[in-house]
């Protein structure tokens, strides 16, 4: 883990490509209701994930970070599979 800034960038910018790609799937299939829900569960996670870094108290700090960072992974992995099946 190189830095809670660094995590937080990744989580900004991946689920920020993931509402482009959603976006851009709409200007394709016109299929706005969809994508809506997508861009709406992509924002929910977003803030989950910041929630969960700007926790305190937390014991093992390196192995939650790395959780956070695994649970990003998972979930923008399913939220662009929600994207592709538009």
């Amino acid at each position: 883990m190189a830095s809670i800034k660094n995590l937080k960038k990744d989580i900004n910018y991946t689920l920020g490509d993931i509402i482009g790609y959603a976006t851009e799937k709409v200007d394709l299939k016109g299929d706005n209701k969809k994508v809506e829900a997508i861009v709406d569960e992509t924002i929910t996670t977003f803030d989950e994930l910041i929630a969960k870094i700007n926790q305190k108290g937390i014991e093992n700090k390196k192995a939650h970070y790395k959780a956070v960072s695994a649970e990003l992974e998972t979930k923008a992995n399913a939220l662009i599979e929600k994207v592709n099946k538009i």
